[in-house]
């Protein structure tokens, strides 16, 4: 019986599913050779998962996930233990202090972070502080703010929600319906506006926000220095220039 197991043909090979007894979240499909000894299969096994040769036990299950066999000697082929695709080979690490165990390598709160204090940090020489800000000093411009929450809030003072307003460039008219900061778009104050006529790009809604509500393709939300208000009536779409 035995040695009818020993008969394997030079290129047989066997694809298993590999998992590890500290690794939960290891599984991977492997392909190995039937002619490969026990001890190479552990040899290309610790080269995938960090569990050395020798704290190594190898055990074989079916594709119904049933115990066939510890493969026990090492001298042995993988053929010799009968594995078919689809089988699973479980490693067990041994090795109580193996670095498969803890759950480190699988949970990164486990892993002790370095840490630096920040008074130590600014003494430092190289660092990425130590970089920005002598950029900084070279070019204060580049590392200013570029826009601040309170971005034209002053050009907001006489725009209030109901006025008739024009906006530039264009010269398209309509009614303002919001002034206030939007959390969706850039920092800053903002204009939403309901335009006369459909030159909008949407109802009020901008990403996710209702700001106010308005006919689709009506509304639009618009820098304050771009909004005018005043006696701007709405335009007659019948008017005809005068010859």
């Amino acid at each position: 019986m035995a040695s009818s197991r020993l008969q394997i043909q030079p290129d047989e090979s066997v694809l298993l599913r590999v998992t590890h007894s500290n690794l939960k979240s290891f599984s991977s499909e492997i392909r190995f050779s039937l002619q490969s000894t026990v001890e190479a299969v552990k040899d290309k096994l610790w080269r995938k998962c960090g569990t050395s040769v020798n704290s190594m036990q190898l055990e074989l299950y079916d594709d119904t996930n049933t115990k066939i066999s510890n493969l026990t000697d090492d001298s042995r082929p993988l053929g010799f233990y009968s594995p078919l695709d689809g089988y699973r080979l479980h490693i067990i690490d041994l090795d109580p202090s193996s670095v498969t165990s803890g759950g480190w390598l699988e949970d990164t709160s486990l892993v002790e972070k370095y840490s630096i204090s920040e008074e130590a940090y600014d003494k430092r020489d190289g660092t990425f502080r130590k970089f920005k800000e002598k950029m900084a000093a070279q070019n204060p411009s580049a590392f200013a703010p570029k826009i601040t929450d309170d971005y034209m809030e002053d050009l907001c003072a006489n725009i209030k929600v109901g006025n008739r307003c024009e906006i530039e460039p264009g010269e398209k008219r309509g009614v303002v319906k919001y002034v206030g900061r939007a959390e969706s778009l850039a920092p800053g104050f903002w204009v939403g506006v309901q335009f006369d006529e459909p030159f909008g790009k949407h109802n009020g809604m901008v990403k996710g926000v209702r700001y106010f509500d308005c006919p689709p393709l009506h509304g639009a939300m618009i820098r304050p220095d771009k909004v005018k208000v005043g006696d701007y009536p709405e335009r007659d779409p019948f008017e005809e220039d005068e010859i």
